[in-house]
C-alpha cells in the first residue's frame, strides 16, 4: 500500500518529469493576496503569475501546497470531525501552466496519471465539465475515451471558476471516483450529488477569459492552467479507505492521541482523536509559519482551533497536557516532505504545551459554568446568549466552542443573544473612548477598530506584504481618497511596518496601488489600528484597494540591530555592576541606540570596556534569537526581564539570545539575555555586526544613559576615528600611537614650561621691570598701590598682587587688567590690615565705578569684572575715597 508520502512524491515526481518546475509549498500566511486569511489553495502563491503582474523563469510548476480553511469564509472547522474528509488542514497537489499548455495537455495529464501511475479503474472515472465548453468534453471524448453519460454538464458556478468580481476566470472540469452502488448517493448534478457514492478527486481550471464589471468578458491573452488534488482524498482512495482518517498518515497521529491519552482510537473516544489529529497538523504548521496564538486576526484563530484540540484531549481524561507531545509523532510523518517542521519543531511543542497549560484552568472553570447554566434549562433549552458571550469574554471560549460542546449534549445557542451582549460590550467600550482624554484625536481610530478590527501584524517575518486600504484619515476624519502632495494616515487590515513601541521607532518604507504611492516617513498605532504616516508621491491612493507595502529594508535592519544590542547591553551592564540595573528608557533607532538605566554613579573607562567586550563576545558568538509567546507570570518565572513602560496584556514575546559558555544550548538557564519584547530582532546575534558604545552620561538622578552603535554605523564611526588618528600622527610624524603619545607628553612639558616663562615675564613687565614696580600713595595713613595693566589677564592678577604685596610689606593693592574686552579688578589687602580694611570693600567701589557689578572674596583678596577700561582712573579714585573712610 502507498504512503501518502508516497503518494505525494508520485505526484510531483511525474510532473516533474513532464517539464514542471517542482515549486515548494508557500507559507500558511499569504504573501500576495490581502483577502485571504491563510492559504487555502495551491494557486494563491501564483496569483500574480495567472494575471501577469509577475514573471518567473518558468512557465510550468508543480507543488503540493498546505492548506488552511478555519476562518473568514473558507472554514470547515465545525465539521471536522464529524465527517470523512473535512480537515481544518490538508494538501493540495496541483500542477501549473502560465501561458503554456492549455485544455488538452491538462487533461491527458491527469488521466495519464491517474490511471497508469495510480492505476484506477478507468471504468470507476467520471468528470463534469461546464455545460458550454464543448472543447473540454471533446478532449476527454478523444483523451480518455469516454461517453457522453460519463461526461457531464454542470450549468453552474461549481464549474466555473472566477478570482473575484472582476479578473481572471474560466469554466473547470472535475473528476470524480465511483465507489459503487453499495454506498448512497448520486452523480455530481442529481439530487443526490451530496452523497459519498461519488467523490471528487481532481478539479482543472481553465483560466482562458477576463471578466469586467459591467459582465462581459474577453479571452485573455495568455490562457493558464490550475489544477487541485486533495492528498487525503486520493490517499484514501488509494489506501482502499472511504475515509480519509483512516489513510496511514492520519491514523498514525490517531494512534498517537489514543496512546498519549491511554485510551482505544475506535472506541468512544473516536470522534476526539480525529479532532486532535487534525488540528494537531493545522496548529502545527501554523505556529512554524510564524503565526502565535492571540485574541486577533490570524492568532485567534490558531487559538481556536489550539483550544477546541484541548478541550478534546480534556473529554478523552487527559489530566496534563497532550498537544505538545504528539508534534514529535506528526514531525515523523511530514518532516521530510516539510523541513519548516523539523526546524520549528521545538517552538511548536513549547507553544502548544504552555496554550494547553494556560487554557486548562479556564476550561475546567468554564465548563462548570456552562454545566450549571445547561442544569437549570429546560430539556433541549437553548443556552442563553449572554451565557455564551460570557464564556467568550471571561473565559476565553470561542462561541465555535461552546457549540462544539453543546453539539454533544443536542442543545444549541441563542445566536441572537450572543450577538446582542457583544453589542452591548462594544457600546460600553465606545462610551469609555468617548469620555477619555485625547478622545477627540483617538476617536477615528477606535470608530475603525470597531469597524475593521485591528491591525494584523506581519513584520516579525517580512519586510513586504500585501494588504488591503480600510481607511485614509486627514486631519482627523476619514476620507475616501488621497491625492499627489497629500500628507494621510493610511490603515490596512494587515502590514509588515511596525509602529513605534517599546523604545523602537516606527518603520519607513512605501504603500503603492494600481493608481498611486505613497512614502511612509512613520508608523504609529491607536487601538490597535496601525497608522502609515505617508505623504502621497504620485497618483492616488483610493480607499478598498489592494496595495504592496515594502518596509525599507535597510533601515529596518539597522533598527533590528540596534534593538537586539540593547538587550545584550542590558544584561552585561546587570552582570558587571549588579542586579540593581534596571532598564529605565530606550531608544531603538536606524542610527544608533540609546540605553537609559539605574545607576548612581559614571561608569569608569574600564567598566565600560569591560561591557562593550562582553556584547561583541555574543555577537561574534552568532547564536539564534528565539522568540517564545507566553503569560507574563510565566516569562517573569523564567526570570525573563520586563522593559520599562511597557504595558503588557494576557499574552507576552519572550526574546532570547546568547549561550552561556560551557552550558548546554537550548535551556533557559543557560540563556545569556532573556527579556519581554514586543519589538523585531536580528536572526541571530551574528547580524549585530559590531558594537560600540560612544559614552556614559547621567540622565537624570540615579539614572545613567548609554549611546552606542551598531554595524555599519559602529564601522564607520570607527573608520572615522582612525582617519583622525592617522592624520594626527602624520602631523606629528610618529609612526604609531604611542610614539605619538610620548611627543605630545613632551610637548605639553614645554607648553607648561613656556606659560610660565611668559606669565613670569608679565609680572615683570607689570613691576616695571627687575627691582621696580609702581610707587604707592599714602591714603589715611595707609599704603596704596594702583596701576592698570595692559597685556595681561584677569588670572594674573592675585599673582602679582600678592608680589606687589611682599614689596610694601603693608597696606593695598589694586590692579585693573586690560584684556580688551571686559576690564579685571583685582585687590589686595596685607594682613595685618585686614582688620580695619577688607579687600572687598575696595574691590566693590572700583567695579562699580567701571561699571560692572558685584565684587567679591575675601578680606586679604577680592576680585571683579567691569564693563568701561576707560573710566579706570575713576575706579581707582572710587577704591581710594572707600579707603580713606
Amino acid at each position: 500500500m502507498a504512503s501518502l508520502n508516497d503518494i505525494r512524491s508520485t505526484y510531483l515526481d511525474f510532473f516533474e518529469r513532464n517539464g514542471h518546475r517542482r515549486v515548494d509549498s508557500s507559507p500558511l500566511v499569504p504573501r500576495n493576496d490581502p483577502t485571504l486569511m491563510f492559504a487555502n489553495s495551491g494557486m494563491v502563491q501564483f496569483k500574480n503569475l495567472f494575471t501577469g503582474v509577475e514573471t518567473r523563469d518558468y512557465k510550468r510548476a508543480t507543488t503540493a501546497q498546505k492548506c488552511v480553511r478555519a476562518g473568514g469564509k473558507h472554514n470547515d472547522l465545525d465539521n471536522v470531525g464529524y465527517t470523512a474528509r473535512h480537515h481544518t488542514f490538508f494538501e493540495m497537489l496541483g500542477n501549473f501552466s502560465f501561458g503554456d499548455y492549455f485544455k488538452d495537455q491538462a487533461i491527458a495529464f491527469a488521466w495519464e496519471l491517474l490511471t497508469k501511475d495510480f492505476g484506477l479503474n478507468k471504468d470507476r472515472l467520471l468528470v463534469t465539465v461546464y455545460h458550454t465548453d464543448d472543447e473540454a468534453a471533446g478532449i476527454w471524448k478523444k483523451v480518455a475515451g469516454l461517453p457522453d453519460s460519463r461526461i457531464i454538464r454542470i450549468p453552474t458556478d461549481d464549474n466555473f471558476w472566477r478570482m473575484g468580481p472582476t479578473g481572471p476566470c474560466g469554466p473547470c472540469t472535475e473528476i470524480f471516483y465511483d465507489h459503487g452502488p453499495s454506498i448512497w448517493g448520486g452523480p455530481p448534478g442529481s439530487a443526490e450529488e451530496d452523497g459519498d457514492r461519488f467523490i471528487e478527486i481532481w478539479n482543472n481550471v481553465f483560466m482562458q477569459n477576463e471578466q469586467f464589471a459591467d459582465g462581459t468578458m474577453r479571452p485573455l491573452d495568455m490562457q493558464s492552467i490550475d489544477t487541485g488534488m486533495g492528498l487525503e482524498r486520493i490517499g484514501a482512495l488509494l489506501q482502499g479507505k472511504h475515509d480519509n482518517y483512516d489513510t496511514d498518515l492520519m491514523r498514525s497521529l490517531i494512534e498517537a492521541s489514543a496512546h498519549a491519552t491511554n485510551t482505544d482510537p475506535d472506541g468512544p473516544g473516536k470522534t476526539s482523536h480525529r479532532v486532535i489529529a487534525d488540528h494537531l497538523r493545522s496548529t502545527s504548521f501554523l505556529i512554524a509559519d510564524g503565526v502565535t496564538p492571540s485574541n486577533e486576526g490570524r492568532g485567534y484563530v490558531l487559538r481556536r482551533i489550539m483550544r477546541r484540540a484541548m478541550r478534546h484531549a480534556h473529554m478523552l481524561g487527559a489530566q496534563e497536557p497532550v498537544m505538545h507531545k504528539l508534534v514529535a509523532a506528526l514531525v515523523r510523518q511530514m518532516g521530510a516532505a516539510y523541513p519548516e517542521l523539523v526546524r520549528a519543531q521545538s517552538l511548536i511543542e513549547e507553544t502548544q504545551r504552555l496554550e494547553e497549560t494556560r487554557f486548562k484552568t479556564t476550561l475546567d472553570r468554564g465548563l462548570r459554568l456552562l454545566n450549571d447554566e445547561l442544569d437549570r434549562l429546560p430539556e433541549g433549552g437553548a443556552l442563553p446568549g449572554s451565557v455564551a458571550f460570557k464564556l467568550y469574554d471571561t473565559y476565553g471560549f470561542p462561541l465555535d466552542l461552546t457549540q462544539d460542546v453543546l453539539r454533544e449534549k443536542d442543545r444549541a445557542v441563542d445566536l441572537q443573544g450572543f450577538d446582542a451582549a457583544m453589542e452591548e460590550q462594544k457600546a460600553k467600550a465606545r462610551a469609555s473612548w468617548s469620555g477619555a482624554g485625547g478622545a477627540a484625536d483617538a476617536k477615528v481610530w477606535y470608530e475603525i477598530a470597531e469597524a475593521h478590527g485591528v491591525t494584523e501584524f506581519l513584520g516579525y517575518d517580512l519586510e513586504a506584504a500585501e494588504g488591503q486600504i480600510q481607511a485614509l484619515v486627514r486631519d482627523g476624519a476619514q476620507v475616501g481618497s488621497a491625492e499627489t502632495g497629500t500628507s494621510v494616515q493610511i490603515v490596512v487590515n494587515q502590514t509588515p511596518f511596525y509602529a513605534e513601541s517599546g523604545g523602537q521607532v516606527g518603520d519607513h518604507g512605501f504603500i503603492r496601488t494600481a493608481t498611486g504611492t505613497a512614502e511612509v516617513t512613520d508608523t504609529r498605532k491607536t487601538a490597535g489600528v496601525f497608522q502609515h504616516i505617508a505623504t502621497v508621491t504620485e497618483g492616488s491612493i483610493l480607499r478598498g484597494q489592494p496595495a504592496k507595502l515594502e518596509v525599507s529594508h535597510g533601515r529596518r535592519s539597522a533598527i533590528r540591530a540596534n534593538h537586539s544590542a540593547t538587550h545584550l547591553l542590558h544584561e552585561a551592564l546587570r552582570r558587571a555592576l549588579g542586579d540593581h540595573v534596571a532598564q529605565k528608557g530606550s531608544l531603538n533607532a536606524p542610527d544608533r541606540l540609546r540605553f537609559d538605566f539605574s545607576h548612581s554613579k559614571g561608569l569608569t573607562p574600564d567598566e565600560l570596556k569591560s561591557v562593550q567586550a562582553e556584547v561583541n563576545a555574543f555577537v561574534r558568538q552568532n547564536s539564534r534569537v528565539d522568540t517564545r509567546i507566553m503569560t507574563p507570570d510565566d516569562a517573569r518565572a523564567l526570570g525573563a526581564q520586563a522593559l520599562f513602560g511597557e504595558k503588557y496584556g494576557e499574552e507576552v514575546r519572550v526574546v532570547s539570545m546568547g549561550v552561556l559558555e560551557g552550558s548546554a544550548k537550548g535551556t533557559d538557564g543557560n540563556t545569556y539575555s532573556l527579556e519581554l519584547c514586543g519589538g523585531t530582532h536580528v536572526a541571530r546575534t551574528g547580524d549585530i555586526g559590531a558594537f560600540f558604545i560612544l559614552g556614559d552620561s547621567a540622565s537624570s538622578a540615579g539614572v545613567r544613559r548609554i549611546e552606542a552603535l551598531t554595524g555599519a554605523a559602529a564601522i564607520d564611526h570607527l573608520e572615522r576615528a582612525s582617519d583622525d588618528l592617522h592624520g594626527l600622527l602624520a602631523r606629528l610624524k610618529s609612526p604609531n600611537a604611542a610614539e605619538a603619545l610620548q611627543k605630545l607628553d613632551n610637548m605639553q612639558a614645554e607648553t607648561r614650561a613656556l606659560q610660565n616663562e611668559v606669565a613670569q615675564l608679565r609680572r615683570e613687565v607689570a613691576m616695571g621691570g627687575k627691582g621696580g614696580g609702581p610707587e604707592a600713595r599714602d591714603i589715611n595713613g595707609v599704603k596704596f598701590v594702583a596701576q592698570v595693566l595692559s597685556g595681561v589677564s584677569g588670572k594674573d592678577l592675585p599673582g602679582l598682587i600678592d608680589a606687589l604685596k611682599a614689596q610694601i610689606g603693608s597696606g593695598a593693592v589694586l590692579l585693573i587688567a586690560d584684556t580688551g574686552a571686559k576690564p579685571a579688578v583685582a585687590v589686595g589687602v596685607t594682613e595685618d590690615l585686614t582688620g580695619r580694611i577688607s579687600a572687598v570693600t575696595l574691590a566693590k567701589a572700583a567695579v562699580e565705578a567701571l561699571g560692572g557689578k558685584g565684587g567679591g572674596g575675601r578680606p586679604d583678596m577680592a576680585q571683579g569684572g567691569g564693563a568701561d577700561i576707560a573710566l579706570a582712573e575713576a575706579a581707582i579714585k572710587a577704591a581710594e575715597v572707600a579707603l580713606g573712610a
